[in-house]
């Protein structure tokens, strides 16, 4: 006849057999352990070889990049599924994919503003209007693009500001692309004196447009050209049009258009163009019968004249 056990001799049993069920199970755990550290090392390592032997030489960096990091996750998330597996919790497995499915539903509606830029960001992965290193402004921000990643779009500003825009704002706002077809058209203003002669003064600006190897010539439906846009209040005013080559944004749209601007203004002064500044008209009005000025003498010529 078998007696009850006691409550102490009960908790013996139990500790005896999870310590057994222990003892088996810990191999296994640790052949999950391994197996999780292999794939996240074997990950790494297949994401470096991608990106050093196929970065290099793929015409396009940003999707390069992003399947990169995509790649990565995948394997990781593969052997972690493998190393529980192999851990025999393969009920915790699927536990763990039943659960995720239902999380991405509620944390869908937690984190709707992550979830939107996580797809926005597979979005403009292979279907975007920018490239690594183009100029691009985004709303008012402005800068050259130097990553995609899952959650935002990484610029950098010609001040040397790093700034991060959501991938949903880049999907759903307006982007313009300074350098996409490579080619930038620079402009400025010139004023010539109402006597001058205009035809000549184009003429000159054109001959000094020419004349400049950064500017681009000879190209179909980017042609450069001056006309006149404005009678001013004391001048003439031309607008002035050139095509430049955005490999380097910076340099074709600021440096470059401030020596056109320096060649063309010493061209017309030396030509003996009138370069005329606003002129400012004074008017009376009511009782005023005329401007009351004062004018201020020169201390020089209230010196005692000189004895000799």
């Amino acid at each position: 006849m078998n007696l009850p056990l006691s409550i102490s001799e009960r908790i013996t049993n139990s500790l005896h057999n999870y310590y057994d069920y222990l003892i088996g199970v810990i191999p296994r755990i640790a052949l999950g352990i391994f197996i999780v550290i292999a794939g996240v090392l074997l990950a790494n390592l297949i994401t470096n070889f991608y990106r050093k032997r196929f970065l290099k030489k793929a015409n396009d960096a940003l999707m390069a990049r992003f399947l990169a990091q995509a790649i990565k996750i995948i394997l990781v998330i593969i052997a972690v599924m493998i190393a529980l597996e192999a851990a025999g919790l393969s009920n915790i497995a699927t536990g763990l994919l039943t659960a995720a499915g239902g999380a991405a539903i509620v944390l869908g509606f937690a984190f709707q503003d992550i979830g939107k830029n996580f797809l926005a960001g597979i979005i403009l992965a292979f279907n975007r209007p920018f490239n690594v290193n183009d100029t691009i402004m985004i709303g008012d921000i402005f800068g050259k693009v130097k990553a995609l990643n899952f959650r935002y779009t990484h610029l950098k500003t010609s001040d040397g500001r790093d700034i991060y825009i959501p991938n949903s704002d880049v999907l759903t706002k307006p982007v313009e692309n300074y350098t996409a077809d490579g080619l930038y058209r620079n402009e400025f203003i010139v004023g010539i004196g109402y006597e001058d002669d205009i035809e000549a003064a184009k003429k000159l600006i054109l001959e000094i447009i020419n004349a400049n190897e950064d500017i681009v010539h000879g190209e179909p439906d980017h042609e450069n050209f001056v006309v006149e846009t404005e009678l001013a209040a004391s001048t003439v005013n031309l607008k002035v049009f050139f095509w430049v080559n955005t490999l380097d944004y910076r340099v074709a749209s600021r440096i470059l258009r401030g020596l056109v601007i320096k060649k063309v203004k010493e061209a017309l002064s030396d030509a003996g163009f009138n370069l005329p500044a606003d002129i400012t008209e004074l008017k009376l009005y009511g009782n005023e019968e005329d401007i009351p000025l004062r004018v201020r003498k020169d201390p020089r010529d209230m010196l005692p004249p000189s004895k000799d």
